[in-house]
């Protein structure tokens, strides 16, 4: 596929980049640039913002309410809303969830669960890792017992994005017990009002809240919300986690933080100093690379297709970098970072006008990055991955 683009294109980057600047809520904007965490309802509005023009559903089909758009119009959008500083759509409905419903669910789940996640009034979380059962996903043991028309579901699901402000989660669960672990596995939508839940948060080394465990105590679930055949999860989970697999790149937030690392560097004498400068470069070149997978990507999913184990690749680069993009920015500061760094009761650090404008955001993003080649699948994972399904070893 050419992705070269075109003048339309182009006349596509200035509509959207006018939106981010004049549509888009400019208090989130700031917000996220003092490394403050975003609210539910900062989500929302965001999305909602969205939602008005029709761009939120980026990458579904249209006749599911997606935006139809080729793979340049998409690629540009998350350029440009990165670009603006603008929130990212919270993927668990979104990038998850939704494709999961509109690809496997059936009509009747389609016009019940789709609309909330198209206006952004239901708020998803995704149940998958346990204690015990992290990388090793397929080990999960949280159950649902059948019980006439519903399931009784028990366990402690873990590590739960965002679960805090969920109205429903989506869970695999163990819903018989195989030879073959991966076989058993259910697919559940669950209202997180259930009688039986109860949410505790885990607070992260950036001092923030956005990690769960969830605990199910003999929660009622309705088969009805039973995604395809009892015992086929592992199928659609391996279907999600190839979209979700695809949503680290984030190439244009990549290239705005190494634009402020340059800038950081420059005030601080060390573009003067070669070592620093390669390393510098040398990121500028993988973040190139990384740009250029992610275009090999969207080449097959442009046509509606779910991305292949090619994904596992995108995941490791993206995440990888994403580390070391922000530990150089932690060295570009120097001596500036250690103040910026946050109380673990109560960050107050955030928006410390003592500190050099960008000094706190960086300690929170690199903090939040050395999770990333763990969650989602850890990096060991997906080498074995490409080991066994790309390069057939």
């Amino acid at each position: 596929m050419d992705f070269t683009f075109s003048a339309k294109d182009e006349e596509f980057r200035m509509k959207v980049r006018d939106f981010f600047e004049h549509e888009y809520p400019r208090d989130i904007i700031e917000k996220m640039a003092s490394g403050a965490s975003p609210s539910k309802e900062d989500y929302q509005r965001s999305e909602r913002a969205m939602a008005a023009k029709g761009w939120l559903a980026v990458n579904w089909p249209k006749a599911d309410g997606g935006t139809g758009w080729s793979a340049n119009e998409k690629y540009i959008f998350d350029e440009e809303l990165e670009r603006a500083g603008a929130l990212n759509v919270v993927p668990m409905g979104l990038l998850y969830v939704g494709p999961v419903i509109y690809t496997f669910g059936t009509e009747e789940q389609k016009k019940r669960f789709l609309p909330g996640i198209l206006n952004s009034t239901t708020f998803w979380a995704q149940g998958y890792s346990e204690p015990g059962s992290g990388s090793d996903l397929a080990s999960l043991q949280c159950s649902a017992v059948s019980d006439g028309d519903d399931y009784i579901v028990n366990g402690t699901k873990i590590w739960t994005s965002l679960g805090q402000h969920a109205d429903w989660i989506f869970c695999l669960l163990r819903t018989s017990q195989e030879e073959k672990k991966q076989e058993g596995i259910t697919f559940l939508l669950i209202d997180m009002m259930s009688p039986g839940i109860t949410v505790n948060p885990i607070i992260t080394i950036d001092g923030k809240h956005s990690l769960n465990s969830v605990t199910f105590d003999n929660v009622r679930v309705p088969k009805e919300n039973r995604i395809g055949e009892e015992g086929k999860g592992w199928t659609y989970a391996n279907y999600l986690l190839g979209h979700e697999r695809t949503s680290y790149a984030h190439v244009a937030g990549k290239r705005k933080q190494l634009a402020n690392t340059r800038a950081v560097a420059r005030e601080r004498g060390l573009l003067e100093d070669p070592a620093f400068v390669e390393k510098l470069s040398a990121l500028e070149a993988r973040l190139d690379a990384l740009e250029i997978t992610v275009l090999r990507t969207l080449s097959s999913v442009a046509e509606g297709g779910a991305p292949g184990n090619e994904s596992s690749i995108l995941k490791i680069i993206a995440t990888e970098l994403a580390q070391d993009i922000t530990e150089l920015g932690m060295e570009a500061f120097g001596p500036y970072m250690q103040p910026a760094f946050p109380d673990s009761v109560a960050p107050a650090w955030t928006g410390n006008t003592a500190l050099p404008a960008g000094a706190a955001p960086s300690v929170a993003a690199y903090l939040g990055a050395r999770a990333q080649s763990i969650y989602g699948g850890s990096n060991e994972i997906q080498k074995n991955i490409i080991a066994k399904r790309i390069l057939g070893l």
